[in-house]
């Protein structure tokens, strides 16, 4: 990623370079004025400019212009004031944002609107509304963010985007709509998606006070009253996305192991403690890393952590993509082979066994071959809960390990 700063000041162009060279690990260019900027934007594809909009030879934002017009790069403006007349001219004309300098705190904000331009790229927007004028209209504002804008004409369209497209991550609903309404088209969605997954945003130019609080009661993150202002706009989608990042990372940290990335003891119980009473196979694999406690004494709980992180790496390599791979505690680890059954989950386990064996680990300590034992058990009738299957699990793995180790017992 490289930026292009074009600053006249010099202490603050050394400081945002700094920032932005920190934090985002970017190239960072450097422009006191117009000219030297223009011949910058000719050599060099840059991914944003940050620029300041009162520059020695270009006094009254004409940069930013430059930048959109002839170069179709993204543009932050900084400047010491801005008069409403600026402000309305510079956000028509279609900038990421602007940033008055204040303080340090301001320059910070800069890189954190870079970082957010930068993740928004990857991020998928579905805007659902029955006026085409609208819902372009909002495809604009999210596309000057750089969003990947998908669009529905109603409610009864947009749950079909959505399950078409399931890695969409915010949806922006109109209220009044054909067919399926703004209401009941979040009460579909969040029949499917959790907030976890998915966030909403409802709009309407409806005067009922009430819209707002029902929109939230029924599952929307925000809500915003048409007509609104581009700003405010961009500023409830960005902290919206930004809550929605936090959720995320709060069940990443409470259903993830913070070393091997597996999932917990915690996530698997709660995903799979209904699959015995439902209909359907289900087999459990148990795992044991084998003397593993002899690696952390030999070579020390460092090169013990680089076996762990390896061995789920594999483990979920193999079998993540379909099954759950969970880390039960110390070098203990699970696999939930929803919808095999107990020899079919042992053929896959004992391949995936030998496969381990043949290709050693690469450690500080140099290579390490790595073996496990594993018990196999499964369901066989639906009077029996996940408890059970795991100690059937567990005693497999016992044999397992009294017969030699390195071996897989269904």
């Amino acid at each position: 990623m490289r930026i292009l700063i074009v600053e006249d000041n010099e202490a603050v162009s050394k400081v945002l370079r700094h920032l932005l060279m920190q934090d985002l690990h970017c190239e960072v260019d450097i422009a006191a004025d117009v000219s030297s900027a223009n011949a910058l934007l000719e050599q060099h594809k840059y991914f944003v400019v940050v620029a300041e909009l009162n520059l020695p030879d270009a006094p009254d934002g004409e940069i930013a212009q430059l930048v959109l017009m002839s170069y179709q790069t993204p543009c932050i403006v900084l400047s010491s004031n801005l008069d409403s007349r600026q402000r309305k001219k510079l956000l028509k004309l279609g900038i990421a944002d602007y940033v008055l300098k204040e303080n340090r705190f301001s320059y910070e904000y800069v890189v954190k609107l870079v970082a957010r331009l930068d993740q928004n790229q990857h991020v998928k927007v579905l805007v659902a509304d029955d006026s085409v004028v609208s819902r372009k209209f909002v495809k604009v504002l999210l596309e000057q963010q750089l969003f990947t804008v998908l669009e529905a004409c109603d409610g009864a369209e947009a749950i079909q985007v959505l399950n078409e497209t399931p890695d969409i991550q915010l949806l922006i609903t109109d209220y009044n709509m054909p067919n399926v309404d703004g209401f009941e088209l979040i009460l579909k969605v969040r029949e499917k998606f959790s907030r976890e997954d998915l966030a909403i945003i409802g709009l309407s130019n409806d005067t009922d006070e009430s819209l707002s609080a029902r929109f939230i009661k029924n599952g929307a993150n925000d809500f915003l009253q048409k007509p609104f202002v581009h700003e405010e706009f961009h500023c409830r989608v960005l902290n919206t996305l930004d809550s929605l990042d936090m959720l995320r990372s709060l069940w990443e940290q409470a259903n993830r192991d913070y070393l091997t990335k597996a999932y917990t003891r915690r996530y698997f119980f709660k995903q799979h403690e209904k699959d015995v009473s439902e209909a359907g196979q289900l087999a459990l694999g148990l795992i044991d890393i084998d003397f593993f406690k002899n690696v952390n004494d030999t070579y020390g709980h460092d090169v013990g952590d680089q076996v762990l992180f390896e061995f789920a790496k594999r483990l979920k390599s193999a079998f993540g993509q379909h099954f759950t791979v969970a880390r039960f505690g110390g070098e203990e680890f699970v696999v939930a082979f929803k919808g095999l059954d107990g020899e079919r989950a042992f053929t896959v386990m004992d391949k995936f066994r030998q496969q381990l064996a043949a290709q050693p680990f690469a450690t500080d300590a140099g290579e390490l071959t790595v073996n496990f034992s594993c018990g196999i058990a499964s369901a066989e009738n639906t009077d029996i809960n996940l408890d059970t299957i795991l100690h059937r699990a567990d005693l497999g793995l016992y044999e397992a390990k009294e017969a030699g180790r390195n071996r897989v017992i269904y």
